[in-house]
């Protein structure tokens, strides 16, 4: 098996997303298991130009080749890290990860395994008008063929350390609910 893990939080050893990425990465990881690890806020991808807007990359190529994609996401004024949508820009590519047809987009590469983990420092319902992570990513990630990516949530983060600590328990045991 072939695991993409991408981290983005720009929080360093203190990222509660990057833990939980971490947690993801333990529980899935098998000896036949080969991961590729990508650091888009230590080694952030330049914003996407004209030039290079649908040039093959090595970004889409370890997509590609990825059969599990495990993805740390925090909400950053209620959107997702710049440094994400920078890699985001590189993965939707026509004609590799969707297509257009005669009755519109297709998604070319709905056989992976996507598991997001998100973490907010308030409570954002999904649907809720501040809510722009888990929204948006499903979008995305439908568009590409990718219609029931695995949302592991921490909430509250920011609401003391009572709360963070409840609320990374929770995501934790989420995490140890994947199946392996």
């Amino acid at each position: 098996m072939n695991l993409l893990h991408i981290d983005s939080s720009i929080q360093g050893d203190s990222s509660a997303s990057r833990a939980l990425t971490a947690a993801v990465v333990a529980r899935l990881k098998t000896p036949a298991t080969t991961v590729t690890y990508r650091d888009l806020a230590r080694e952030p991808l330049p914003h996407l130009t004209l030039e290079g807007l649908g040039a093959a990359n090595p970004t889409l190529d370890e997509f590609l080749a990825a059969d599990v994609v495990v993805i740390g996401v925090s909400m950053y004024n209620f959107s997702i890290p710049s440094q994400l949508k920078a890699w985001i820009d590189r993965v939707l590519v026509a004609g590799k990860t969707f297509s257009y047809g005669e009755s519109g987009p297709q998604g070319l590469v709905g056989g992976k395994r996507v598991i997001l983990a998100i973490t907010r420092g308030g409570h954002y319902a999904v649907g809720g008008p501040l809510e722009h992570v888990e929204t948006y990513l499903r979008g995305v990630l439908a568009f590409i063929g990718v219609t029931d990516p695995e949302v592991i949530n921490a909430d509250g983060l920011m609401l003391g350390e009572e709360a963070r600590a409840g609320a990374m328990a929770k995501a934790l045991e989420g995490v140890e609910a994947l199946a392996a």
